[in-house]
């Protein structure tokens, strides 16, 4: 049944305490309402639902307004219910007293990139996994940068941006083996890798490959992830140059749910102008880990100008509804990514694709055998896009039953209504 839309917000009240920042009524007049995840609003609000800080008392109730506070106020992991306040740009990239780190800050022991171009050109080295000097010391300088970019979340913990313009620039939000998470009104921008890896091994030609995801759920349960923004921003890849004949990629996903994470939400989002986006299981080996886990739902989000993987899931029940997908112009390649024993249902989402974008690559198998998608459009006309698919890539052919049916979904728009909808409200500042 199609409704009306209506937000459906809790809201459990509002109070901040800054952290090293004098809090004054102009500050709290911006802060934004603490809302618990709705009953039955997708996989999270599933065994005992999500609330996050909701319970934090006023000790742990912070303003932060840069990265040594953020740390300090993440506590190292203690599951006490803590609820943090961000307000404007936070630059992981920075010392503890504030001051701007550049890569070549990070790098040491002797590491340039010039160098390890010249020591590791496929040309002279081959095909071979890089060893030696320059990879050790690309490996050394690597580490000091995940020493500030990598911010780890404990359970119990609310994350709330102040206003229209709160950001968390350059940093990976990692939130691993804890549970009861909610992460509202962000712009994550440019997690950016100082020191990409050349893998000449990663398909015909080699690869540049890199870290830090804007955000990544790590075995974790009961995690909220709504009204946030995912952009390269100022780095898109894009603007990079390629080496070895190949991009010099400088960022990773924009988020990542994997290694038995479980029970997820992510609602109202934007995720823009990345390549590789999304990813519901990281490896085709971990079924120990993820079978009988990963249940993700997304609804609500805006995917614009993403290459591929919105997502590409592995083992998951996936819920994917009410979702509106814009395709870049060039170099589309998928949206839905259909992986080993996944199972996604996919319904009532909106595409818009340029002529030069396949509808038949909507979808894309990767081992996978089935998927259910029912009443989706594109470009405002309904679309078949498993059909599609099966007659556009006959090698590829896939089941129409995922095996399971959805309820835990508060509302459902008509998918021609959803372009406009999500367009008003998804994203952080909307709140």
């Amino acid at each position: 049944m199609f409704r009306r839309h209506a937000r459906v917000a809790a809201v459990l009240g509002c109070a901040a305490l800054a952290l090293g920042v004098a809090q004054g009524p102009s500050a709290a007049a911006q802060t934004p309402r603490i809302g618990a995840l709705p009953a039955g609003d997708g996989w999270a609000s599933a065994d005992g639902g999500t609330t996050g800080g909701a319970k934090a008392d006023k000790a742990h109730t912070f303003t932060v307004t840069g990265r040594a506070e953020l740390v300090k106020a993440l506590g190292n992991g203690d599951p006490t219910p803590r609820l943090i306040y961000v307000k404007g740009t936070i630059d992981a990239n920075t010392d503890d007293a504030g001051k701007p780190l550049s890569c070549a800050d990070y790098a040491t022991d002797g590491y340039s990139l010039d160098a390890y171009l010249t020591a590791y050109d496929p040309a002279t080295w081959g095909k071979a996994a890089p060893s030696g000097p320059q990879e050790d010391a690309r490996a050394a300088s690597a580490a000091r940068q995940y020493e500030r970019v990598e911010l780890k979340v404990g359970s119990n913990t609310t994350i709330l941006g102040v206003g229209r313009n709160a950001k968390l620039l350059g940093a990976s939000l990692q939130i691993r083996g804890v549970d009861n998470v909610i992460v509202r009104n962000l712009t994550f921008e440019d997690a950016f890798d100082c020191f990409p890896a050349w893998d000449p091994a990663d398909g015909d030609d080699g690869n540049w490959n890199s870290e830090y995801d804007n955000l990544v759920v790590y075995g974790s349960t009961h995690v909220w992830v709504d009204h946030n923004t995912f952009t390269d921003g100022r780095r898109p890849d894009s603007a990079q140059p390629s080496y070895y004949g190949r991009l010099y990629q400088q960022h990773d996903g924009e988020l990542d749910v994997v290694r038995g994470a479980d029970l997820v939400t992510a609602s109202w989002n934007v995720f823009a102008d990345h390549d590789k986006t999304l990813m519901i299981g990281n490896s085709d080996s971990a079924g120990a880990t993820d079978r009988g886990k990963l249940r993700v739902t997304l609804h609500h989000n805006l995917f614009k100008n993403i290459v591929e993987r919105a997502p590409r899931v592995r083992f998951g029940k996936v819920d994917v509804y009410n979702n509106h997908f814009v395709a870049p112009r060039s170099g589309y390649a998928y949206s839905w990514g259909i992986g080993v024993e996944s199972q996604l249902v996919a319904e009532a989402n909106a595409f818009t694709v340029p002529s030069s974008a396949d509808p038949a690559k909507i979808i894309k198998k990767w081992k996978g055998t089935a998927l259910t998608a029912k009443n989706n459009e594109v470009g405002g006309k309904p679309a078949d896009l498993l059909a599609l698919h099966n007659a556009g890539v006959p090698d590829e052919q896939l089941g129409g039953d995922a095996g399971w049916t959805p309820s835990l979904r508060t509302r459902v728009d008509a998918p021609r209504a959803v372009p406009g909808i999500v367009g008003k409200d998804a994203g952080a500042g909307r709140l």
